[in-house]
């Protein structure tokens, strides 16, 4: 019954390749639909790009094992931060400065609001370099699911999903993804629902399961309440800033913005997609703190230990809390059509995000990067370009999953976060809401903000530091750039370079 369910979903994939093949025949609606997508579409699409099985097994698994209950501050904040705020403070000036300067990508908009080619083939660099990690992770995410839950060979798993998405994206660019983003955003919906009833119920209902939670035996102090345990309060805060800040200066999120019909959708879209997120990042987080509880009620049949007590001794990895948990049929006992949802949920919200980054990267270096060298590309070269970019960029994130199966997906996404956040957040927020932003700044925000986030975990080799720096990166460098702009205001911009991007001053 399982398999059943994912066969039905990769024909719905199909189907919508097939409707929306012969749509997208010009640049700008294989990038961007036309600028031409709805509220519904363009909510669905952001959550299930932020919400992938980095966040669903990776971050909520390993984030409750290590704080319990408080890691549902994680959901809040992504709900509150990295949608509410981030459609409230971006998503109609991205909308309104894009289509006047004709841009459609983070780069293009550097390139514009700064005057600078330079910082556009910088950022162009960082993001396809940083975004392969990322796009990794979410492969080992979901196919370590997929190995548990079917016992699919890992190798041919991550493949077999890279194909599809890969397929569907080069058949039918943005549109495609937009469509699609929507059904499974529905599925994501129901998907995490059923998680925490299935969870909830394994721990012994929301009650005992707080109480198993706080014993030392279990968890320990402040396990079960929204207080982080002693020590933990440090690490707890920098992945809320990293998961929710940082979307904020995240491509593929931007890219949403910029694709948007117009700016009476923003508002229906603002509240559509912070609805998802508190649902989505809600309900995995809280699932996610129970982990501790359930995997102290699972034996490992080989040599009868708790299998709560592999995971504190190492021998299970984090990333294979959640798995562990959904797939295990004599404590958690989910029927096999409900699992089979579980596995759509996470392929669903997996490939958004793998398109949304593909899509991200592949237009970063086609129109920014290749544009800045070739400037007269023809606009059907561009886009058999860009495809083509597409497929590059799933296999070289391929070969990054194969080569780096042994670092945690938390640490994989935290640099990658980091890294993008942490260099382009001030930059774009600054540069889109406040005139008096210099060329300085914004250099200075890209620069030290990248070296921030990159440097502890590169230098110590430490790849656990990574959720520190990028939250590190992104709040110095919030600060850095209006300082340096401010003392380097007289080598500004002109009256009429500014009323360019913002348009004329009002009188």
């Amino acid at each position: 019954m399982k398999l059943f369910v994912l066969v039905a979903y990769a024909l719905m994939m199909v189907v919508v390749i097939i409707f929306t093949a012969r749509k997208n025949l010009t640049l700008n609606g294989f990038l961007l639909g036309g600028r031409s997508v709805g509220p519904w579409m363009s909510a669905f699409g952001y959550g299930t790009a932020y919400f992938s099985a980095v966040i669903i097994v990776g971050y909520a698994g390993s984030t409750g094992w290590n704080v319990g209950l408080s890691a549902v501050w994680c959901g809040i904040g992504n709900a509150v931060i990295g949608s509410l705020l981030a459609w409230l403070l971006l998503a109609k000036p991205t909308r309104r400065i894009g289509e006047r300067l004709q841009v459609s990508t983070m780069p293009g908009f550097f390139e514009k609001r700064y005057h600078s080619k330079t910082l556009k083939i910088i950022a162009s660099l960082i993001i396809f370099v940083f975004l392969l990690p990322y796009s990794a992770s979410v492969y080992k995410g979901l196919g370590n699911m997929f190995t548990k839950a079917f016992g699919f060979d890992y190798t041919w798993c991550v493949i077999g999903i890279a194909l599809l998405s890969s397929i569907y994206l080069f058949a039918g660019g943005y549109k495609a993804t937009a469509i699609t983003d929507f059904i499974q955003g529905i599925i994501m919906l129901f998907g995490i629902i059923a998680v925490v009833f299935y969870v909830v119920k394994a721990a012994g209902g929301v009650g005992e399961g707080l109480n198993l939670l706080g014993t030392p035996e279990v968890g320990g102090q402040n396990m079960n309440t929204l207080l982080p345990p002693e020590g933990k309060g440090t690490w707890l805060l920098s992945n809320v800033i990293l998961t929710s800040l940082g979307v904020l200066g995240m491509p593929q999120m931007i890219h949403k913005f910029f694709a948007i019909k117009d700016e009476k959708s923003v508002k229906r879209a603002m509240v559509i997609s912070t609805v998802f997120a508190l649902i989505v990042a809600g309900g995995a987080y809280f699932a996610g703190s129970f982990g501790r509880v359930i995997l102290s009620k699972i034996t490992d049949p080989a040599t009868g230990a708790s299998l709560a007590s592999m995971v504190s001794a190492k021998t299970l990895p984090m990333d294979q809390i959640m798995p562990t948990i959904l797939t295990n049929k004599e404590v958690v006992g989910i029927p096999d059509a409900m699992l089979g949802l579980f596995v759509v949920l996470l392929l669903s919200a997996s490939i958004s995000t793998l398109t949304a980054l593909v899509l991200s990267s592949s237009s970063v270096i086609t129109l920014d990067l290749l544009g800045a060298l070739a400037p007269n590309m023809k606009p059907k070269t561009t886009l058999w370009t860009m495809r083509s970019l597409c497929v590059a960029f799933v296999g070289l994130s391929l070969l990054i999953n194969f080569t780096m199966q042994n670092t945690p997906i938390i640490s994989m996404m935290s640099l990658s976060w980091g890294t993008i956040a942490g260099a382009f957040l001030a930059p774009f927020l600054y540069g889109l809401l406040w005139r008096g932003v210099t060329k300085a700044g914004a250099f200075a925000g890209v620069a030290v903000g990248a070296l921030v986030s990159l440097v502890p975990p590169l230098a110590t080799g430490d790849m656990s530091l990574a959720p520190y720096s990028g939250a590190a990166a992104m709040l110095t460098s919030l600060i850095l750039v209006p300082v340096v702009s401010l003392l380097t205001k007289k080598s500004g911009f002109t009256q009429a370079q500014l009323d360019e991007v913002f348009g004329e001053a009002k009188a």
